[in-house]
């Protein structure tokens, strides 16, 4: 049946939207989702990638993090590459794949990149996050390299089928 009072059609306009906001914030109470990004960067001339090694958790790793309120997964992507390598982007990043992070939570998920246009305007001297940084080749990556960062660089670069998992 056709609603042929305009005033009535906003009343129930407005309740369906106020209802479907009411149910969106309970879901994020009940049920928060976290959201990551991790870049691989590849230099091509040298057949090297970029890796960190953070002051809080061990192993050297791909560089990224969280994806902060009311930003997008790009612009996550390029504010941690620039905090933890001075990195640049030069070109559209190429997402990879998406991975669930179990050991992170019920309910995170990261947004996996393969970064090969880009610009790093000096190395990434250590600081309070980054305990140390530098581009490593395929062939000799350093002790402690996390096993995710292994299996993102095995998918990439060895033909592996990328996991679900992180």
């Amino acid at each position: 049946m056709a609603i042929s009072d305009p005033e009535q059609a906003f009343r129930q306009t407005s309740w369906a939207g106020l209802r479907a906001r009411l149910f969106h914030l309970y879901f994020l109470l009940r049920r928060p989702m976290t959201l990551g990004v991790r870049g691989l960067i590849h230099d091509r001339t040298s057949n090297s990638v970029f890796l960190i090694r953070h002051t809080y958790v061990p192993g050297w790793q791909l560089p990224g993090g969280g994806v902060e309120l009311g930003e997008t997964l790009g612009e996550a992507l390029t504010r941690e590459l620039a905090e933890e390598g001075n990195i640049a982007l030069t070109a559209p990043p190429v997402l990879k794949s998406m991975h669930f992070n179990r050991r992170s939570s019920r309910r995170d998920h990261v947004a996996f990149y393969l970064i090969e246009s880009f610009s790093q305007t000096a190395p990434k001297l250590p600081d309070h996050e980054i305990a140390e940084a530098g581009f490593f080749p395929l062939d000799r990556l350093p002790e402690g390299t996390t096993p995710a960062t292994l299996q993102r660089i095995a998918e990439v670069f060895g033909g592996d089928p990328a996991s679900p998992h992180w």
